[in-house]
């Protein structure tokens, strides 16, 4: 299979309302976000402050269970290795596959984990594994990463949104979808699944900045003063869930990749994906605690070694081009990118020349903000069939992740009167890669 390059009154309660509203703001009340508000996120100074305070992902989700073989961990030589040679990186004794030239020269910066055991190669269900960190329960619907660290990193005053995800492709969205679990709607992903661009959070042509802003501010009057001397959990919500709803709409130039100067459009190129990751990138700088970026068509039944070889080289330049700039903008302490998918493809090559689902022995990536750069972790048998050393499930990986964040991966959730701790109690991180 080849890649496919998404109040009314009386009239006895009529007021005037430009007169009102200025005598409010004169007075000091405090102004709802306006449609521009979010320009100040590109300032120095409040980069610096969320540098300092909020840790962010990037997960680049390789839908369908990209080949380690034509990637991090291949084997040139073997009967099943492929056509593909392999190659030295900057790291001394680390070679990855020819097809990624530019990540070879950038592993110092990444952490290689090449020995995944996750025992699941039902696409379905191993997304929904690799997503969480554990399966769900039969009673018990676990939330994925991005809804934790929206949780966790997301902050109460935030004008943007906590988790977004990109996945504009057909193959396999329905087998991963971003899902809050027990956590609840309140963490649930904004899913941009036809466009780059959220439905439904511009405003009416009609309506003039002006106009918005003055409409935010009667309604924080109104309610400010329908509000005194009752306390409700229903009304708290409906103001809660009200500005960040104005705040998203806030956030509408961040979607929009015209903002960037062309010179940082065309290092990332013109493609889908990275144009995305682009985006992902404006989000995270703005504060947005967690980005899914799915690229899809990576289910290489047939056709293997041609898929890979349209595909691996898009992932090295943009995820490459990623690093750079998070590294030019002073964020890569701060900003995680993690490569994963469902799982691997195996050693063993069919009569259609592709390579099938396999989860004992593949690799995934991790970069930046708390793992220890030019590590590797893992190793699999000459063949690629079994992990030899150094193991991992998708347990400790996500532990791994946490701890990296700040995170402890013991910490407890409440449901009912159950403690749910934020990986599976006696799964551990691991410590060879954090710093």
């Amino acid at each position: 299979m080849m890649a496919r390059n998404t109040f009314c009154g009386s009239a006895a309660h009529a007021i005037n309302r430009r007169g009102f509203l200025g005598g409010i703001a004169a007075a000091g009340a405090a102004v709802a976000a306006d449609m521009t508000a979010l320009n100040a996120l590109a300032a120095p100074g409040v980069n610096g402050a969320l540098k300092k305070t909020q840790k962010r992902i990037i997960l680049l989700w390789l839908a369908g269970g990209a080949s380690q073989l034509e990637t991090w961990d291949p084997k040139p030589g073997a009967p099943t290795g492929g056509p593909f040679r392999s190659i030295q990186t900057d790291v001394p004794g680390l070679r990855i596959s020819e097809l990624m030239p530019k990540m070879a020269a950038r592993m110092k910066t990444t952490c290689l984990i090449r020995g995944l055991n996750t025992k699941n190669g039902d696409h379905g269900s191993a997304a929904q594994t690799m997503m969480r960190g554990r399966r769900d329960e039969a009673a018990l619907r676990y939330p994925d990463l991005g809804a934790v660290v929206a949780r966790e990193m997301g902050r109460a005053d935030s004008k943007v949104p906590d988790y977004v995800t990109f996945y504009t492709q057909t193959e396999g969205r329905s087998m991963a979808p971003g899902d809050a679990g027990f956590l609840g709607s309140r963490y649930a992903p904004m899913e941009l699944t036809t466009s780059n661009y959220p439905e439904f959070i511009k405003k009416l042509d009609g309506i003039t900045d002006l106009d918005h802003q003055e409409r935010g501010e009667l309604r924080d009057l109104l309610g400010k003063q329908f509000g005194r001397g009752r306390s409700s959990e229903t009304m708290s919500s409906q103001n809660e869930a009200y500005q960040r709803v104005r705040g998203i709409m806030a956030s509408e130039k961040l979607f929009d990749i015209t903002q960037e100067p062309q010179k940082v459009r065309d290092r990332y190129g013109p493609t889908q994906f990275g144009e995305q990751v682009l985006i992902a990138r404006r989000l995270v700088e703005a504060g947005v605690p967690f980005v899914r970026v799915g690229r899809a068509w990576w289910d290489s039944h047939g056709q293997n070694f041609e898929t890979h070889q349209e595909m691996v080289p898009e992932l090295d330049h943009v995820m490459a081009t990623l690093i750079d700039d998070l590294g030019e903008r002073g964020m890569l302490d701060d900003v995680m990118v993690i490569t994963l998918s469902e799982f691997g493809r195996t050693p063993g090559i069919n009569a259609s020349l592709g390579r099938d689902h396999f989860a004992s022995a593949w690799s995934s990536t991790i970069t930046g903000c708390g793992i220890k750069r030019g590590s590797v972790y893992g190793k699999t048998d000459p063949k690629g069939q079994t992990v030899v050393s150094e193991e991992a499930d998708a347990g400790s990986l996500f532990a791994t992740i946490y701890s990296a964040l700040g995170l402890d991966p013991d910490k407890n959730y409440q449901v009912g009167s159950r403690p749910i701790p934020l990986v599976n109690p006696g799964v551990h991180p691991i410590s060879a890669v954090l710093q």
